[in-house]
């Protein structure tokens, strides 16, 4: 796609980098199907169960405080994630990227089956708060390897095709989590086993950069920049926002659909489904068009703001559906948008810290979603009354991005940071360290 970001190579350093078709060939395409896949399943966590929640609730119905804990039973993988993940951003930089991601996927699979036989409303909260640690590794360790493996427009595309996969996954997740879910609501936690896949595959295939190798024996004197704390905090705390901004939705699409009288869970998921391809949709805009993320990020919040209203004045099901999907478009160019905005300013020491920074304050906001609608709903009576402050609240934010936009003009782009060397050179597939 063309480069939403400017270059991280100063232009005299530009003729020294790898080009951008370098890195090609059979083993690529399974390296990066590998990691694609391995980005799917912090989403197999967030959207599996969305259209068994009103089972789950009917279920808890004698539980004190079900009411809350039933939706955190979707969310509080994102707060594990969202508190974790900078933590796992330090061991990816210090101890390896491909170790922890073989270790976290096994975890994975053990972890999210758990609540196939946990009887107790709160011992599956405590099971899906250790899905969330495994998918802070996860999902910082498939983030990092695409920065290390790739470079420039490139990683880029990548980067954007995380959130088309994710949006893929995310589609099929809502229908299967639908379909399973109508028989039983524990059903669907069946699909966690098949991850157990993944690992060896990721074991064998996934080969150590050759960068991290160099950096272990360094040829000369190696200069440490100091972390980019400043510019990267105002990133995260935009995307902290914008995870509200999107998965508010996705969270109380069932409850929301409830309410008007629709009960059946394949209808929901397909509902679900039918919003999020919508995500996928907005991906692939953001990934075809030769646009800065300053420009994209005021139209995103834009959409996600128009998405709420249509939801708030919604006389049924099909225009409260519709305003999902326009919710879903503005979310699908907003999350390439501000990962690759963040990425921009960090290098190769830096960047799993960053990008588990980033990840904590993107799934931070994915966790408190569902208890500021819990909050705004019992002040303002009613779930389809919060939508509407979150929408005023996401038009605020367009109208502000917008104006820093202008103000920057038309090329202000992230401030490039200390030159990355060329794009590292693959280790061999012998090569399988780390």
């Amino acid at each position: 796609m063309p480069a939403p970001v400017p270059p991280l190579l100063p232009p005299a350093a530009v003729a020294d980098a790898t080009p951008e078709e370098a890195v090609s060939g059979p083993g690529h395409r399974l390296r990066i199907s590998l990691l694609m896949a391995g980005s799917c399943l912090p989403v197999l966590g967030a959207v599996l169960i969305a259209p068994v929640l009103p089972q789950m609730r009917d279920h808890f119905a004698g539980v004190p405080g079900a009411e809350a804990l039933v939706p955190m039973a979707l969310t509080i993988p994102a707060l594990a994630l969202a508190l974790l993940a900078p933590f796992a951003g330090v061991v990816v930089d210090r101890l390896g990227r491909k170790r922890l991601l073989v270790v976290a996927t096994v975890l994975y699979a053990l972890v999210g089956t758990a609540p196939l036989w946990l009887a107790s409303l709160g011992a599956i909260v405590a099971s899906r708060a250790l899905v969330g640690v495994c998918e802070a590794a996860i999902m910082t360790c498939c983030t990092t390897l695409i920065g290390d493996y790739y470079s420039g427009r490139q990683r880029d595309r990548y980067l954007a095709m995380q959130t088309v996969c994710a949006s893929l996954s995310a589609t099929a997740f809502f229908v299967l989590g639908g379909a399973v879910g109508s028989s039983e609501w524990r059903a669907p936690f069946w699909a966690y086993a098949a991850t157990l896949l993944l690992a060896p595959a990721m074991a064998v295939f996934l080969p150590k950069p050759q960068q991290a190798q160099n950096s272990a024996t360094p040829a000369g004197p190696v200069t440490r920049r100091p972390f980019p704390w400043r510019v990267l905090g105002g990133t995260c705390a935009l995307s902290l926002f914008g995870a509200l901004m999107f998965y508010t939705v996705q969270v109380e699409m069932a409850f929301l659909l409830d309410d008007m009288g629709v009960t059946d869970t394949g209808v929901i998921g397909l509902a679900i489904a039918a919003s999020s391809v919508a995500t996928v949709v907005g991906a692939g805009v953001f990934a075809k068009a030769g646009r800065s993320p300053r420009f994209w990020l005021p139209i995103a919040f834009g959409l996600c703001a128009l998405g709420f209203a249509v939801i708030r004045f919604a006389p049924n099901p099909v225009v409260l559906t519709a305003g999902a999907v326009i919710n879903c478009l503005g979310g699908g160019i907003m999350l390439p948008s501000l990962l690759t905005l963040a990425l921009s300013k960090l290098d190769y020491a830096d960047r799993g810290r960053g990008t588990g920074l980033w990840m904590g304050s993107f799934f931070i906001g994915q966790f408190i979603c569902p208890l500021v609608a819990l909050a705004l709903a019992s002040v303002l009576g009613g779930l389809t009354n919060a939508m509407g402050v979150f929408g005023l609240a996401g038009a605020i934010g367009a109208a502000g991005l917008a104006v820093a936009a202008r103000r920057h003009g038309p090329a202000a782009t992230p401030t490039p940071v200390e030159p990355l060397a060329a794009a590292p050179v693959m280790a061999e597939p012998s090569q399988v360290g780390e």
